[in-house]
């Protein structure tokens, strides 16, 4: 690795561990959920950062969107639940009040930077590009005769008022709709014949229909849009003839969307699942979202009828729901996005009769999205056509409902293979698309299996069992990230195929302990969760402990997305204060509090946002100079350790060891442009350094992994 300056362990004398004095919980932890809004605030800062292109900023803003979408529809929610049941404090010592009142507080701040980004910034940056989202009012005669003609058409026929009256209680409003509402009132000095008496103002919502374009050319062959809903509130009198509507306002409703299936009690997943899914629909109001220019009484009318609170009402100045103007991305407009690249298939694909000699030569490497995810469906392919091939067992998390896996899993069956399909239904906001494809695999006579009552399944890993002359060899894929070719194209992961006997045992092993009764307990090389994932880890960290008071190298690397588990924590804060280095790369969470004298000095912890999600994890020790190293699907959190299915291999072909010490990792523990340093406080601060800049994520664009 030429262009990253290399980072060695340093040895040094081994030092009696500090005694610590007893702390605080506020003191020996960070806040989970103000944490995972810092995360968020890493999102909207790349949106916010100018040497991103226009549209990539757009889609930072949307993904910042979304994100807080689901911090509410989860997190909030879960906290609004634990007030309900007088659960005491968190493990930083917060209150649920005290967490929804600080976490308001860092929300507020955060939704007026995005909405100055995109009012300020990214809109009128568009609108010089040529693409400008203009307003009702400034348009020509001549346009908003033609937009009155498209609303007539197009937009008029699929509209429903809903009054609020005697006869008519508040109507149900969709989870995270865009909708508009007003005070219609009735004519003066008019007389009408109707049976409904119409002598007060009325309340009336006005959901703008998802099935319609949220941006609207102005002409046929502009690129200049305007809103859906200021078409509609132009054109307000057409929906209330003869009466007098009032001005129009917009808001928006997030509900609770966290699923809680009871297994043990369901006889049939498949259709509790179901039920629980047509409930979420209908889960308890969590947000109100308004337009600035909404009057008190409006909102307190709102917040009554929807049973919040004041707090639970957020202000937005500008479009709510930014994932809608996404549609602006799918224009032909490269100057505005990032330079594409195309990902490639490793070197030693296309120097093989098939993908199995590749694989029996040696372990192969893969890290996604820099080298092509068709491999892995190649991978499945030739295992399908292979007619030596006799079993395919696969668990599947979140596949997507364009996945080409699917499909061919279930082509496998008509040719009489052997296949198995573990499903994961719980796998949140995917479960619809898991069930569509449980019940086409099913059909297709796939062995189809959810797991483990109590557990979800998050590993990711495929076994493939081919009849080699008398004997039978099993192939096996071990990855960090989901078998989902769509979002393999945005996900940083990796992928490790094998041969090794002993991890092909194992993993007969766990699909043995996944689709019947067996009670693996221990496994040869592969570390699973929730059986002996946690102590394998607390054993490894305890060795480095061992090599360093032993004067031998000892250090400790770390890639993954979250970390919260206490145990876990408490074990990284016994080996700093033993001497340990440690290096943590985290994208989203982490409660530890790293550089604290006496506690986590010799604890560092960075956070990479960038053009990709990071999702890879790898975990590095140095192991008195004879490193080992492993990848999977396991994060440092409780629900991972203790709740799911998980999966981490070793990695141990000389090559992808050096890839990943030598590169990978390195490359994230020097890139100082879009790494962010976790300070003991919970701020994420700039990496200061007087080197060149270095982009990890461009850095691996066109380098292959380790061929």
């Amino acid at each position: 690795m030429s262009t990253v300056v290399k980072r060695e362990a340093t040895v040094h004398e081994f030092t009696k561990p500090v005694e610590v004095a007893p702390r605080s919980r506020t003191e020996l932890f960070l806040n989970r959920e103000l944490s995972l809004l810092e995360f968020h605030a890493r999102v909207l800062e790349e949106a916010r950062d100018p040497q991103n292109p226009l549209l990539e900023r757009l889609k930072f803003l949307s993904i910042f969107s979304s994100n807080l979408d689901e911090f509410f529809q989860i997190r909030v929610s879960g906290l609004k639940e634990e007030m309900e049941h007088e659960v005491d404090v968190s493990p930083d010592g917060r209150t649920p009040a005290q967490q929804l009142a600080e976490t308001r507080e860092r929300i507020v701040a955060l939704v007026d930077e995005q909405a100055r980004c995109l009012s300020d910034d990214v809109l009128p940056g568009l609108a010089q590009a040529g693409i400008p989202v203009v307003n009702y009012d400034s348009l020509s005669r001549n346009e908003k005769e033609r937009l009155e003609e498209y609303f007539t058409e197009k937009v008029f026929p699929v509209l429903t008022p809903l009054a609020v009256d005697p006869s008519h209680p508040f109507p149900y409003i969709s989870p995270l709709s865009v909708n508009i509402c007003l005070i219609v009132n009735p004519p003066k000095n008019m007389k009408l014949i109707t049976s409904r008496k119409l002598t007060d103002p009325n309340f009336v919502r006005i959901k703008v229909p998802s099935i319609l374009p949220r941006l609207v050319p102005v002409s046929a062959s502009s690129t200049r849009y305007v809103l859906l809903e200021e078409i509609i509130e132009a054109n307000i009198h057409a929906l209330f003839p003869n009466m007098e509507p009032g001005p129009c306002y917009r808001f928006r409703v997030t509900r609770d969307a966290d699923i809680d299936i009871r297994e043990e009690e369901a006889h049939d997943l498949l259709s509790a699942i179901k039920e629980e899914l047509r409930q979420r629909r209908f889960g308890t109001p969590v947000r109100l979202e308004v337009s600035t220019n909404m009057p008190d009484e409006m909102i307190e009318y709102l917040t009554g009828s929807l049973h919040l609170e004041r707090d639970d009402v957020y202000k937005f100045d500008g479009p709510v729901h930014v994932q809608d103007l996404m549609s602006l991305y799918d224009l032909d407009r490269p100057d505005l996005k990032d330079t594409p690249f195309t990902p490639q298939m490793p070197a030693w694909y296309n120097e093989h009769k098939n993908i199995f000699d590749a694989i029996r030569e040696r372990d192969r490497l893969l890290h996604h999205p820099y080298d092509s995810y068709d491999s892995v469906t190649e991978f499945i392919n030739e295992a399908v056509d292979d007619p030596e091939v006799v079993a395919i067992k696969i668990c599947l998390y979140r596949t997507g409902p364009e996945s080409p896996i699917p499909p061919a899993l279930i082509r496998a069956s008509e040719q009489g293979k052997q296949v198995t399909a573990l499903i994961e239904l719980k796998a949140r906001f995917d479960e619809e698309h898991n069930i569509e494809w449980a019940r086409k695999l099913d059909e297709a006579g796939v062995h189809v299996v959810y797991g483990i009552v109590g557990l979800k399944t998050h590993g990711k890993l495929t076994l493939v069992v081919r009849r080699e002359g008398d004997a039978l060899k099993r192939y096996v894929h071990i990855a960090s990230g989901n078998y989902n070719p769509t979002t393999s194209t945005t996900y940083t992961d990796l992928g490790l195929f094998t041969v090794d006997d002993e991890i092909g045992r194992d993993a007969t092993e766990l699909f043995n302990y996944l689709t019947g009764f067996c009670e693996q307990r221990d496994y040869r090389k592969l570390m699973v969760a929730p059986v002996e994932l946690r102590d394998k880890l607390n054993a490894l960290f305890d060795r480095e402990i061992e090599h360093k008071r032993g004067g031998r190298p000892a250090r400790i690397i770390a890639k993954f997305n979250r970390l919260a588990d206490l145990q876990i924590i408490d074990k990284l804060y016994e080996v700093s204060r033993a001497g340990v280095e440690v290096d943590l790369i985290i994208r989203g969470i982490c409660v530890l509090r790293p550089g604290i004298p006496g506690l986590s000095e010799n604890i560092r912890v960075r956070s990479v946002v960038g053009r990709f999600l990071e999702h890879s994890r790898v975990f590095w020790f140095a192991n008195g100079g004879d490193e080992e190293l492993y990848i999977g699907s396991a994060d440092w959190m409780t629900r991972n350790l203790k709740h799911r299915i998980e999966v981490v291999a070793p990695v141990t072909d000389g090559k992808a060891k050096r890839y990943l010490r030598d590169v990978l990792l390195d490359a994230y523990l020097t890139d100082n442009t879009k790494a962010r340093e976790l300070q003991p406080d919970g701020r994420y601060t700039p990496v200061t350094t007087r080197s060149e800049p270095f982009n990890s994520q461009e850095y691996f664009i066109g380098r292959p992994c380790c061929d």
